[in-house]
């Protein structure tokens, strides 16, 4: 794995629970979606930086890997993050 995104061992990071990740999972044009920020979180690097890698590394991701969220949609994903984040 590239090193800019798994900056860790894989001994020394704690492991990711199915629960984490599956309320990160969000609908989007029909298809389940994660928000880069999310995908960073989940790698442990800045947000910046997981961009970049994808960026610089763009030809080994599918054309549909990655697209921009209308005005409208990020509205709605406010909206779902909002009721999907579990009250502490």
């Amino acid at each position: 794995m590239n090193e800019e995104l798994d900056p860790q061992s894989e001994a020394s990071r704690p492991p990711l629970l199915a629960e984490n990740i599956s309320r990160r999972i969000l609908t989007v044009r029909g298809h389940r979606v994660m928000l880069d920020a999310d995908l960073a979180e989940l790698y442990g690097v800045p947000t910046s930086r997981m961009n970049e890698a994808v960026k610089r590394n763009s030809i080994r991701f599918p054309v549909d890997f990655m697209f921009r969220l209308s005005a409208e949609e990020y509205t709605s994903l406010i909206s779902q993050i909002a009721i999907s984040k579990p009250l502490l």
